[in-house]
């Protein structure tokens, strides 16, 4: 993925900048509700945090690790281009030693992209054989990435830059590997296990010395985005669910993810990875269950709920996108209804509803009793239908802009406010900037 601004990709959970790795459980891990906020992560930092004598923490958008060897140093995961420099200042100042190898947990650009920063010569950069396509994979879409991860976390939008091709990734890992790799440098031996999850490039690192797991995006803070909405390609529940039950048999007395605080303790760790593997499966297998019974996809999303003990929130990653994700993973888009079946789109027959309502305005009145009534996302699709015939009708966007300012009120869920807040602006500006 090319390393700049405009590739934004799945990113992180709030960090308190100067905390101990002793104080790290203590701290509550969880996503602002600002999305502008990400890309502020661990910018008052001072000082890397020591994990134990070897690794050190660098927050940032994507932590960046520093493992310490007598033989050199080996830097998990590099941060997104702009972050990256000054994570490199507080890590250097534990160590000055060379930089032997870059590990990628997976292709991201929060991962990636300071990939310059570090590599010295000689540095080997490690990731997993997927890691090939998916990299092409978000290269050839993206312009696509680009003005979605513009919206989603509130940056400026891109310029248009020409297609770079199916094939046109920088392609910068130097040893790729199938299920394990393993090295040993300074007389630390290092295990990479693929892991795939957020990513099917995904890999978990593993020194046993230290007993210490690096899990990437396979954990973090909340229910896992199986789906983002900015778009990608399927996220298999079961992959997750396969991938934590290895970091678990591992026995894990630190776990350090990507997004948020280390994890100290195996007791801990088992309770959170196991709840968190308990939760995505609960969620994939009462959504097969339900396909299999013939349920329809939103019928799914507003049924299927999870355990008071397998809640693990949804800051970042949101349970109907989820239940979603999988549905359509599976059974791809068609619905069974016929009238899908042809490229008119639904919102090619709104203007006659409109017209046998009455007009827009009819249609937006009625809209406005939703939002009175808390129905904002009733709302927001008649405003759909009305718009579909007076893109420019103003009372109809008027009322648009309260549901979905009602709907970000109540929102606490980062993508879901990055999103509102994209409509929002754009209400606004078609309203005159009001």
């Amino acid at each position: 993925m090319q390393r700049s601004r405009r590739h934004l990709l799945p990113i992180a959970f709030i960090i308190l900048a100067n905390v101990s790795a002793s104080s790290a459980q203590s701290q509550a891990d969880r996503m602002p509700d600002n999305p502008v906020d990400l890309v502020r992560l661990g910018l008052n930092q001072k000082k890397a945090v020591k994990v134990n004598d070897a690794i050190y923490l660098a927050y940032g958008f994507g932590n960046t690790f520093m493992v310490t060897t007598p033989g050199g140093n080996i830097i998990i995961d590099t941060s997104i281009a702009f972050r990256a420099p000054g994570a490199k200042q507080l890590l250097r100042a534990e160590s000055s030693g060379p930089i032997k190898y870059i590990i990628l947990t997976h292709g991201h650009g929060d991962h990636t992209g300071g990939i310059s920063v570090w590599r010295e010569a000689g540095t080997e950069i490690v990731a997993q054989k997927e890691h090939v396509e998916f990299v092409n994979y978000q290269a050839r879409l993206g312009g696509f990435f680009a003005a979605r991860n513009a919206a989603q976390f509130a940056l400026p939008t891109p310029r248009t830059s020409a297609w770079a091709g199916n094939y046109g990734a920088k392609i910068e890992p130097t040893i790729l590997f199938d299920d394990k790799y393993e090295f040993s440098l300074g007389g630390v031996k290092v295990e990479i296990y693929h892991t795939p999850g957020e990513t099917p490039d995904h890999l978990t690192v593993w020194i046993p010395q230290y007993k210490a797991a690096f899990v990437g995006d396979n954990y973090y803070a909340s229910f896992p985005n199986l789906y983002t909405l900015r778009g990608t390609r399927p996220r298999w529940a079961l992959d997750y669910v396969n991938s934590l039950n290895k970091v678990l048999a591992l026995k894990p007395e630190i776990v350090l993810p990507s997004h948020g605080e280390p994890i100290l303790g195996n007791a801990e760790i088992t309770r959170r990875l196991t709840q968190y593997r308990d939760a995505i499966q609960y969620v994939h297998d009462e959504a097969v269950k339900g396909m299999n019974a013939g349920k329809d996809v939103y019928a799914l999303m507003q049924e299927i709920k999870l355990p008071a003990g397998l809640e693990v929130g949804e800051s970042y990653g949101n349970l109907i996108w989820s239940i979603r994700g999988i549905y359509d993973g599976y059974a791809g888009w068609f619905d069974l209804n016929p009238s899908t079946m042809y490229a008119l789109p639904p919102s090619s027959a709104y203007p006659d509803v409109v017209k046998l309502a009455g007009g827009a305005d009819a249609i937006a009145k009625l809209a406005e009793e939703r939002v009175q009534a808390d129905k904002s996302i009733e709302a927001l699709h008649l405003t759909d239908i009305a718009l579909a015939a007076e893109p420019a009708n103003r009372k109809t966007l008027e009322v648009r802009l309260k549901a979905l300012e009602k709907l970000r009120q109540a929102c606490r869920n980062s993508n879901e406010r990055g999103w509102l807040d994209y409509s929002i602006t754009t209400v606004k500006s078609k309203l005159g900037g009001k």
